[in-house]
């Protein structure tokens, strides 16, 4: 079994090596992985599920505490020490373990997801690091997220409290420009749909998990 230690050093030593894809110096604490799997509950025909960006899987951890008997899961992970972290996880972890058969991991940026998933998802959850993209960048992601869900399905996705604001006061004008962007893409993706925002000030840093209807 991944113990929160192993965890977090592995997420140390991705973070050094791929800054702009790791994105967090830490894994996801538990308050804020339970908010991005809040929407994960059994349903009597099961639902499809996708995590992007699942990491060491602390978030996934989660998703699984909550899969109904006929759920499943599908986790996007492009970095080869997580793909790999995952695959243990699911041989040899006890919480993964059971439920390995209603999981695939699909080892590719979440682009390719629009030829290789062979249907459209319930739910997707994701812990890209948006924030340290190109907007247009974030811009292609969101869009391709909402592609792959279906009507009436929920996005979850996550972003630290102020971290734009706090970057642009300390950067200059391209990068501010690139953050203006990012926000410019957000407000696209919230304007005219239901939306939910939740605080979680128990997470270093404290951060906002945003869920968006379809």
């Amino acid at each position: 079994m991944l113990t929160p230690m192993k965890q977090t050093a592995v997420f140390l030593r991705e973070f050094v090596r791929n800054f702009h894809t790791t994105g967090a110096i830490l894994p996801s604490g538990r308050f804020l992985a339970r908010a991005l799997a809040q929407n994960v509950a059994p349903q009597p025909d099961g639902r499809r599920i996708c995590e992007v960006g699942p990491g060491t899987g602390s978030v996934t951890e989660q998703i699984i505490k909550r899969l109904g008997p006929n759920d499943r899961l599908d986790l996007v992970e492009l970095n080869d020490a997580f793909v790999e972290r995952l695959r243990r996880r699911l041989a040899d972890d006890p919480l993964f373990r059971p439920a390995a058969e209603r999981i695939r991991i699909f080892h590719c940026p979440v682009q390719e997801m629009l030829d290789r998933a062979d249907d459209r998802y319930d739910l997707m959850i994701s812990g890209l690091p948006l924030n340290n993209f190109s907007a247009e960048l974030v811009a292609e992601i969101l869009d391709v997220l909402l592609k792959l869900l279906r009507p009436g399905g929920v996005l979850s996705f996550f972003e630290y409290i102020a971290i734009r604001r706090m970057r642009g006061l300390v950067s200059g004008p391209s990068e501010r420009r690139r953050l203006r962007g990012i926000d410019a893409a957000l407000k696209r993706l919230f304007a005219n749909r239901r939306v939910k925002h939740d605080r979680i000030w128990l997470n270093v840093p404290p951060a906002w998990v945003h869920h968006v209807w379809l």
